[in-house]
């Protein structure tokens, strides 16, 4: 995947289609497709950060994806970029029950430790 060629919208739905596809292998019992679909979501995140803030910025149009996994993976990679609004999205995921309000009261905890490092890159 060429990732680098790609528009910031489209690497913003290669993000999306590929922590759906995580998701749902990890509910098949399938860790390798599961790790697969999550390398190609991180290199669409390292596409998108090749642009600078106008690439992570891109990325905050999933806070109000129909997924609640992939809004939480969103604001958990843009904690450091858009903070106030990546910690409002965990914040109300992590009131509920399941996978992703787990993945979300996961983030915030690593915030809050200051052991988050998704995107430990300086904003531009």
């Amino acid at each position: 995947m060429a990732t680098q060629k790609m528009t910031l919208d489209q690497l913003v739905e290669v993000f999306a289609q590929s922590t759906v596809a995580q998701t749902d292998a990890i509910f098949r019992g399938d860790s390798k497709t599961g790790n697969r679909h999550a390398k190609k979501r991180i290199a669409a995140f390292k596409a998108l950060c090749s642009h600078g803030n106008p690439g992570r910025d891109a990325l905050a149009v999933l806070f109000s994806h129909s997924r609640m996994d992939v809004r939480v993976m969103a604001a958990s990679y843009l904690l450091r970029h858009r903070t106030a609004e990546a910690r409002a999205v965990l914040t109300d995921v992590a009131k509920g029950e399941g996978l992703a309000a787990f993945g979300a009261s996961e983030s915030l905890k690593r915030w809050e430790e200051g052991t988050w490092t998704l995107d430990p890159g300086t904003s531009e």
